[in-house]
């Protein structure tokens, strides 16, 4: 019989709060324990497409939309590392959860499936501004750039990883084997990024591929950010943070209805 004092016990606020933290440190610990896997590659990737496109082809191209070349592509450069491991640690923590049978505990135990959302989701949105922070130094060797507004910089790159993450989550989801969670980066989310403003100014294609690209939610990310650091930008800020909010509210609803229903985790 359970004797214990019902005004001692934790409430449920205390009890959420605690599973929260405890899901974010090992998110944290668990990207941070393989450093050399997870930090480190973007960063060399980085390097690479400064020194090709920035510097090699860049002084070749001279300037776009106002800007050096190799200053255009920075920001597009460090929002590409920032969505992709963002995307990338919530999806692979998420699935071994799945895989381990992990998910399964917190499920049953007495916490609130947006809690288990929100942990996995600051998990990624930490790799993706630890990775994100790492580009930004590496870019130092190449250009020298001011940050022209640090407040919507922040907002932007915070917003964008915490939608990601929870795309991450949805996949994971979905996915039945380790190969499935890398289906949606590699036909999805790359040609995405790569075709979201990176290396061009959208201004300059034609009518037709202009409005191809409209559809594109990535574009008003790496806008968004490209307006936090240089000041200028294909779209006025606004539409940034529009499609970044809707985007996120859609998705964490669909998340969360998932994980209520226990699509791919219940049997």
């Amino acid at each position: 019989m359970n004797t214990a004092d019902p005004t001692t016990s934790p409430s449920i606020t205390a009890v959420n709060w605690v599973a929260f933290k405890t899901l974010v440190v090992k998110e944290i610990r668990r990207f941070m324990r393989i450093w050399v896997q997870t930090i480190v590659p973007p960063a060399v990737s980085a390097v690479l497409y400064m020194m090709i496109f920035g510097k090699l082809i860049g002084d070749r191209i001279g300037v776009m939309d106002g800007h050096s070349y190799i200053n255009f592509v920075v920001p597009g450069i460090i929002m590409m590392a920032i969505i992709t491991n963002s995307y990338s640690n919530a999806v692979s923590s998420f699935f071994g959860a799945k895989f381990q049978s992990h998910i399964e505990e917190m499920l049953i135990a007495p916490i609130h499936n947006w809690v288990i959302l929100a942990g996995f989701v600051v998990g990624g949105v930490c790799r993706g501004l630890c990775v994100g922070a790492l580009v930004a130094a590496v870019s130092l060797l190449f250009t020298r750039i001011t940050v022209e507004n640090p407040l919507i910089t922040i907002m932007v790159v915070v917003l964008t990883s915490t939608l990601f993450a929870i795309g991450g989550v949805i996949n994971s989801v979905y996915a039945k084997s380790f190969d499935d969670i890398s289906i949606i980066p590699n036909f999805v989310l790359t040609p995405l990024t790569y075709l979201g403003g990176i290396f061009y100014s959208v201004k300059l294609l034609p009518e037709f591929w202009y409005n191809v690209s409209l559809v594109n939610p990535v574009l008003y990310m790496i806008n968004g950010f490209r307006y936090g650091i240089l000041g200028s930008s294909d779209f006025p800020i606004w539409w940034s943070f529009f499609v970044i909010v809707i985007f996120i509210l859609l998705l964490a609803a669909v998340a969360l209805h998932l994980m209520n229903k226990g699509v791919g985790i219940k049997s």
